[in-house]
């Protein structure tokens, strides 16, 4: 892998993975890239818009995994990738790309992640970002209404039919997988010091280790 550093961070809808990817991104900018599973939701040009908004995006089917895990191999060998882009207003894949360049440290979000274990195998920190179900919902509304422009009763509707028997049949039980459980996610200050102070270790290391880093900030 080189001097590159793979973090997977899962977790269900709203549970604050997006939060700690930023926190990260704050702390270490340039040095990080970030690959959101999200954005290789499998197009559908062949379907139209109401057929499209019936899939079902919360089953492992629904990903082009095979295409993230060729991206990131490429990245591992230290070549920039074109990473497709999900427009979520047409439910489908849009057609802008977004370069996402090698970097020392390497995130991959998603709620469904852990369930590949093509995926799996290039993560060298595996995090479960665990929080209640009735907390990651209401976050998912406010998000959807806001961002999505989508109603409340198409929001409910969904995660009712899909999100919920998905999550529980697919992303609750990958939690396995994960070296970290993170309970309440980036509300948890304890775990995200120790998330920051393992990065740290590993800039250091892969610096050369400079005598100066890790005393810096404790």
């Amino acid at each position: 892998m080189g001097n590159m550093m793979t973090i997977g961070i899962a977790g269900g809808t709203g549970s604050g993975k997006t939060t700690i990817t930023r926190k990260i991104l704050r702390e270490f900018g340039q040095d990080v890239s970030v690959i959101y599973h999200d954005n290789y939701y499998k197009a559908h040009d062949d379907m139209p818009y109401e057929e499209r908004a019936k899939l079902n995006y919360d089953h492992p089917d629904a990903f082009d995994t095979a295409l993230m895990v060729r991206q990131l191999n490429a990245l591992r060998r230290g070549k920039a990738v074109q990473c497709p882009v999900y427009d979520y207003t047409v439910h489908n894949r849009s057609k802008k790309t977004v370069t996402v360049r090698p970097a020392r440290v390497l995130v991959i979000e998603g709620i469904l992640i852990f369930q590949s274990k093509a995926l799996r195998d290039l993560m060298d920190i595996k995090i479960y970002v665990d929080t209640d179900a009735d907390v990651r919902i209401l976050r998912r509304i406010v998000r959807d209404v806001r961002d999505r422009g989508r109603s409340l009763e198409s929001i409910v509707s969904q995660y009712l039919t899909t999100v919920k028997p998905m999550h529980e049949q697919f992303v609750e039980p990958s939690k396995r997988y994960a070296d970290i459980i993170i309970p309440e996610g980036g509300h948890n200050p304890v775990a995200l010091e120790m998330l920051m102070e393992r990065i740290r270790a590993h800039m250091a290391q892969s610096e050369g280790s400079s005598p100066s880093s890790p005393a810096e900030k404790a």
